[in-house]
C-alpha cells in the first residue's frame, strides 16, 4: 500500500503546478488573502449572532452577500471570455479590500448596525459575482502546460482550505481578546498580498478568437453548450443541489456552537477548524489524483460522505463527536467541489471557459443564498438539528441520482468528451 502511494506521488508530484511563475505568485499571494477572508466570514457570523441571536438573521445576511452571484455571474462569464482576466482580478480584489476596510471602521468605532452589515455584504456579493468566475477561468492562463491544470485546481482548493483552517482559529482568538473589528481590519490588509502578486505577473495579452457579439447572444450560446452536454449538465445539477441543501450548514454553525453545544466563539472556532481540516485533507488527497474515471467515482462518494456527515452532525450533542463528524462533512464538501470543478475545466472548450465557470459559480454559490434562507427559516421554526438532518438526506438522494446517471449509457458527445480528456493529469494535448 505504501509503495503504491509513493509511486503515485512520484508520477504526479503534488506541487508540480508551482513551477509556473504566475501561478506560484498567485498561490502565495492568495494564500495570505484567504486567511483574512475566512477570518471575516466567521467573524461576521458571530457578530450577527451576538447582535440578533437569530438564525433567520444569520441566513438573511448570508443571503444578501450571495444572491448577487446568481444574478450577475453570467455577465461576468461573458466578460471573462472577452476581457483581460488579469486586469479584472486586480479591480475586484481592490474593491474587496475597500469593503473590508469600511466594515472594520464601522465596528471599531462601534457604529455598526445589522442593516450596514447586510448592505456591505451585498456589495461584497456583487464584487464576488465578477471575481469568482474570472478567478476560476484565470487558472488555466497561469498554467503553461495543460496537464498541470488539475493539480493547480487541487492546490488552489488546498489553499482555500488552509485559509479555512487558520482563519477561523485566528478569528476566534482575536474576537475574544481584541474584538471583531480587528478581524475585519486584518482582512483588509491581507488583500495587499494578492494584489501585489497580480501586479508582479507577466501576462501576455490574448487576441479574441472572434468579434464579440451581444452579451445575451453569448450567454445563450454558453447556456446551450452547457445543457446539451450530458456530463456538464449532470455535474452542474448535482453541484446546485448540494450547494442549496449542503453548504448552508456553515451559516448555522454559530447556532450549533452557542445553542446545541452551549459554547462560545472558541467552540465555533474549533468546529470551523475541524471542518477546515477535513477540507484540507480532501484537497491534498486530490493533488495526486490522476484519472478522470476516478474523479467521477469520487464525486459520487463525496456527496454520500457529505450527506451522511450532515445527518450525524444534526443529532450530535457531544462536542468531541461533533468535531469528528464536521471533519467528515468538510472532507465531503471539498471533495465534491474540487472533483466537479476539475471535470468541468477539463472538458470545456477554451472559448467558453469563462461562461461555463460562471454557470459553475451560479450552481456552486448562487443557489446557496436561497439555501441559507431556507435553512434559516426552518431552523427558527423546527430547530437547527431537524433542518440539517433533512439537508443531509437530500444530499444522499442527489448522490444516488447522479450515480444512476453515471452508470447509464452516455450520449455520443459525452463519450467524445471523456475520450479526448483521457486522464486528467497525463501529458496529452487535448
Amino acid at each position: 500500500m505504501y509503495g503504491k502511494i509513493t509511486q503515485a506521488m512520484s508520477a504526479y508530484p503534488p506541487f508540480r503546478a508551482l513551477k509556473h511563475r504566475n501561478y506560484a505568485l498567485f498561490f502565495f499571494g492568495q494564500g495570505v488573502s484567504l486567511i483574512g477572508t475566512w477570518m471575516q466570514r466567521i467573524t461576521i457570523g458571530w457578530l450577527v449572532y451576538r447582535l440578533t441571536n437569530s438564525a433567520l438573521m444569520l441566513g438573511t445576511v448570508s443571503f444578501a452577500s450571495q444572491i448577487p452571484i446568481l444574478v450577475l455571474s453570467p455577465i461576468a462569464g461573458v466578460l471573462a471570455d472577452r476581457l483581460s482576466k488579469h486586469k479584472l482580478l486586480v479591480i475586484t480584489q481592490s474593491l474587496a479590500m475597500l469593503q473590508a476596510a469600511i466594515l472594520a471602521v464601522l465596528v471599531l468605532t462601534e457604529q455598526v448596525q445589522v442593516w450596514q452589515i447586510i448592505a456591505l455584504g451585498t456589495c461584497l456579493g456583487i464584487i464576488n459575482s465578477f471575481d469568482m468566475p474570472v478567478r476560476q477561468s484565470f487558472i488555466i492562463d497561469m498554467i503553461e502546460e495543460k496537464e498541470d491544470l488539475a493539480n493547480a485546481i487541487a492546490l488552489n482548493s488546498s489553499l482555500v482550505n488552509g485559509g479555512k483552517l487558520l482563519g477561523p482559529s485566528v478569528a476566534g482568538i482575536l474576537i475574544v481578546f481584541l474584538g471583531e473589528g480587528m478581524c475585519f481590519l486584518l482582512n483588509a490588509l491581507s488583500y495587499v498580498a494578492v494584489i501585489f502578486a497580480l501586479l508582479s505577473m507577466t501576462v501576455q495579452a490574448k487576441k479574441a478568437a472572434r468579434p464579440a457579439q451581444k452579451i445575451w447572444t453569448e450567454l445563450r450560446e454558453g447556456y446551450q453548450y452547457a445543457v446539451t452536454s450530458g456530463t456538464i449538465r449532470s455535474v452542474l445539477l448535482l453541484v446546485a443541489l448540494v450547494s442549496f441543501v449542503g453548504m448552508p450548514y456553515i451559516s448555522l454553525m454559530p447556532m450549533f456552537a452557542g445553542g446545541i453545544l452551549e459554547g462560545g466563539p472558541d467552540t465555533l472556532a474549533y468546529l470551523m477548524f475541524a471542518n477546515g481540516v477535513g477540507s484540507l485533507i480532501a484537497s491534498v488527497f486530490l493533488t495526486t489524483c490522476a484519472t478522470s474515471d476516478k474523479l467521477s467515482r469520487l464525486l459520487i462518494f463525496a456527496s454520500f460522505t457529505l450527506g451522511g456527515g450532515l445527518i450525524l452532525f444534526s443529532v450530535s450533542k457531544l462536542f468531541w463527536l461533533s468535531l469528528v463528524v464536521i471533519t467528515a462533512v468538510g472532507f465531503g464538501m471539498m471533495l465534491q467541489s474540487v472533483c466537479s470543478n476539475t471535470i468541468l475545466q477539463t472538458i470545456v472548450d477554451d472559448s467558453k471557459r469563462g461562461r461555463l465557470m460562471s454557470f459553475y459559480t451560479m450552481a456552486n454559490m448562487g443557489t446557496t443564498p436561497f439555501g441559507n434562507l431556507f435553512t434559516g427559516f426552518f431552523a427558527n421554526s423546527l430547530g437547527v438539528g431537524p433542518t440539517v438532518l433533512f439537508c443531509g438526506i437530500c444530499c444522499i438522494i442527489g448522490a444516488i441520482a447522479y450515480a444512476l446517471h453515471a452508470k447509464a449509457p452516455k450520449d455520443s458527445k459525452d463519450e467524445d468528451e471523456w475520450e479526448q480528456q483521457g486522464c486528467v493529469n497525463c501529458k496529452t494535448d487535448h
